[in-house]
């Protein structure tokens, strides 16, 4: 299997995914380091977390585009060479200012990654595999989450904080590199597929058919599952933000072990992620009923993190097993959804995956802006640091409503040729 080009290219995306992620929760592992230096208030430390989300929301749209227009392979190389020398210059940081613009230019190299990403997968992935290999992917996202913790305080023990974000930059340098090297956006032009591969991947839609976007009706299919994804976002980015420093305050650990329970929190996201993606797979295949794959198992798995976060709230004095139990499978649900909310651009308009997911992933680009900062007010007014985790089992209960509008089964391409031949048919 390692031999197929398909296989290679989702390494290599996996590799970027992890990369990425690895790149933007640094800062929550270092916040403690750089925070002292930099004189920094937690309220402070919270928007340093989010300026990466503004860059990132406005590169949603226009990044999937791009990506749509010009080709994953251009487009991921550029890419990653913004956000490389963005890490790196978060290691020069000499202040606040200096710290927000670092993260605005990281915002602005990783917005364009993961909806340019998904337009390789729908060109590189058959159809029954979508939900696997955004799962997968994801899954990858998650390892860099988990061993971002341990990996930077062991950089930081070497060479300091700021030793610690120069390396992780010359590490996205290298995979830019590659991916240029051996990636090609039409899977046939590919010296090394077989004929075995291609029979499998739909039609190549790249320069030469490029159809103008249908912006109306793909913002109007894409809205609903935009808001189901900013619930999604919320939990993820209160998590990336605050868990290291949740074990490491709350709990009055060293930095050390506050990191190795990061992680194990971060570990069951992995397991989430590809355990969603495969799953929303299997069911498809079982039922044919996309609304039942998708819909139902987002929302089933919303309920779940919701029910998982629970004690924290309810329970007093929360030991900090029962507090890591709850979390790791509050963390382990919401992942659970990737798998199917990633495959639903590709499900609605496959023309123009990459312009849709990007639309989708505004929803968490947004939240990633409001949940960092919130949970940093919250936890400077009231001291509480479950208080945040609390709020986030409301934003689920919304998200499961909301994951019930959402029609996957409902093809862009398909509803406009059924327009077209009603227009025609009304106008003979």
């Amino acid at each position: 299997m390692l031999r197929r080009a398909t296989t290679r290219v989702l390494l290599l995306l996996c590799a970027m995914y992890l990369i990425t992620y690895v790149d933007r929760v640094n800062v929550s592992t270092a916040a403690s380091q750089f925070a002292a230096e930099l004189h920094l208030s937690h309220t402070e430390v919270g928007i340093v977390f989010s300026a990466f989300a503004y860059p990132y929301l406005l590169f949603q749209i226009i990044g999937g585009w791009v990506g749509d227009r010009f080709g994953p392979r251009r487009t991921l190389a550029l890419c990653a060479v913004i956000w490389a020398g963005a890490t790196v210059l978060t290691g020069l940081a000499g202040g606040f200012a200096s710290m927000i613009v670092a993260r605005v230019l990281l915002g602005l190299g990783e917005g364009a990654t993961f909806p340019t990403a998904t337009r390789a997968m729908s060109n590189w992935m058959p159809a029954s595999r979508r939900g696997f290999a955004q799962g997968t992917t994801h899954a990858a996202s998650r390892i860099g989450n988990a061993i971002a913790p341990p990996l930077i305080v062991w950089l930081m023990l070497m060479s300091g904080w700021r030793g610690a974000f120069i390396v992780t930059g010359i590490a996205s340098f290298l995979w830019a590199v590659l991916w240029i090297w051996y990636f090609r956006d039409d899977p046939r032009a590919h010296p090394r597929i077989t004929q075995a591969e291609c029979e499998g991947l739909e039609r190549y839609s790249g320069a030469k058919e490029r159809a103008p976007v249908p912006w109306r009706r793909l913002v109007a299919r894409m809205s609903p599952v935009t808001a189901v994804y900013f619930c999604y976002g919320w939990v993820l980015w209160l998590f990336l933000g605050w868990i290291p420093q949740y074990f490491l305050h709350n709990y009055h650990m060293q930095l050390g072990k506050s990191a190795l329970f990061a992680s194990g929190v971060f570990f069951a996201g992995v397991l989430g992620d590809w355990l969603g993606g495969s799953l929303t797979d299997r069911i498809l295949k079982k039922s044919r009923n996309l609304r039942l794959a998708r819909n139902v198992m987002v929302g089933v798995c919303m309920l779940l993190t919701l029910l998982s976060l629970a004690p924290i709230l309810l329970a007093q004095n929360v030991t900090v097993t029962l507090a890591a139990l709850c979390l790791s499978a509050g963390f382990f649900f919401n992942e659970m959804t990737i798998g199917p909310m990633w495959a639903v651009p590709m499900d609605i308009a496959p023309r123009h995956a990459g312009t849709a997911s990007g639309i989708m992933n505004t929803g968490s680009a947004a939240a990633a802006i409001v949940s960092p900062v919130v949970g940093g007010w919250l936890i400077d007014r009231t001291g509480n640091w479950n208080l945040p985790f609390t709020i986030s089992m409301a934003i689920m209960a919304v998200g499961i409503v909301l994951s019930f509008t959402m029609r996957p089964d409902r093809t862009l391409e398909n509803e406009s040729g059924a327009a077209d031949g009603a227009h025609a048919h009304t106008t003979a």
